[in-house]
């Protein structure tokens, strides 16, 4: 910016001397004087002469000229500039009143769906209302209280319609929202637990390099001791862990036919425990008989197993990586 002030006034400098120049020979002429300024300044004045009155407005013309066409771009550059910051304000300002409006409609989406589903929850108390209004408050992420409501679409939709779609579709979103749950608790235990372990081992250190510096002539029974104690911290939090580290799960929470953990077991007249909706399926597509004994069977004959249900959901309390839904 600087470079180009200094530019304009050179120009303008340049301007005004021929400026002077013009006039003097025209005064000069006037007088009936010689060619140049002689007879119209001092001649102390650093102004140049011209030798021909033909090259005083020439002169004069491209000083004017280039002047103006400096000045011309300069104005034009800065329109150009202007319009485009303009251009991206106004954009930015649409993008950000579209997104604010979307996120609006959505809170208001979210809020009247909440709203309806548990006006319909407090009507009939219907397994559909309590299932909506569980994946509502999901999206609006209120976990908790989305689990509960499909905790109790679920049993609601186990003692009314046992057989029908919507407990197992249930089961699948409360088994991923568990999941998530799970999964978020257990990254926050990992980085205390191993905050904890660095803090201990650290103090342990601290305390080996004091003992070893008084136990002169015990350096062997100083430095096994530390080690002993490194190894029994590394066992103590290896315990504190195992909860969430996935293992396999008991093959007597599992139904023998899929091989998963129970969402609904119920037991046959044989003994064997299999899902409630497995057994169904087989019940009516294959037939109507135990699929390991072979022994007739038929539905009115499925009783729920409520010992396995107890056992599983108290494995699924301590273990939540098993909610997990290949």
């Amino acid at each position: 910016m600087a470079e180009w002030r200094r530019g304009i006034l050179e120009k303008r400098h340049q301007i005004a001397m021929a400026l002077r120049v013009a006039y003097g020979g025209v005064m000069a002429a006037s007088h009936g004087g010689h060619g140049g300024i002689a007879g119209w300044a001092d001649s102390s004045q650093p102004y140049p002469s011209f030798s021909s009155s033909a090259a005083r407005p020439a002169a004069v013309s491209s000083a004017t000229n280039d002047g103006v066409s400096v000045g011309n771009a300069h104005d034009n550059r800065r329109r150009r500039s202007l319009a485009r910051r303009q251009q991206t304000s106004r954009r930015r300002t649409r993008e950000t009143d579209e997104r604010r409006t979307r996120e609006t409609g959505e809170r208001r989406m979210t809020h009247a769906t909440v709203t309806r589903d548990r006006r319909m929850t407090h009507d009939d108390g219907s397994v559909l209302a309590h299932y909506m209004l569980g994946l509502a408050l999901l999206q609006r992420q209120e976990s908790a209280k989305g689990i509960k409501e499909l905790e109790k679409a679920l049993d609601l939709g186990r003692g009314a319609n046992p057989k029908g779609y919507m407990v197992e579709e249930i089961w699948q979103e409360l088994a991923k929202a568990k999941y998530l749950e799970w999964e978020r608790s257990s990254s926050k235990r990992s980085w205390e637990l191993q905050s904890l372990k660095e803090a201990c081992e650290s103090a342990l250190k601290e305390k080996h390099f004091l003992d070893y510096s008084q136990m002169e002539g015990f350096v062997d029974d100083a430095t096994t001791s530390h080690s002993e104690q490194l190894e029994a911290l590394e066992r103590v939090f290896n315990t504190a862990a195992e909860a969430d580290i996935p293992t396999e799960v008991p093959d007597y929470l599992c139904c023998r036919i899929t091989l998963d953990i129970f969402h609904d077991p119920v037991i046959t007249p044989s003994g064997l425990t299999y899902e409630r909706a497995v057994i169904l399926e087989h019940l009516q597509k294959v037939g109507k008989f135990d699929p390991i004994t072979r022994e007739p069977l038929d539905p009115s004959q499925l009783v729920p197993n409520l010992a396995i249900k107890e056992a599983v959901e108290a494995f699924l309390d301590k273990h939540g990586w098993a909610y997990k839904i290949d």
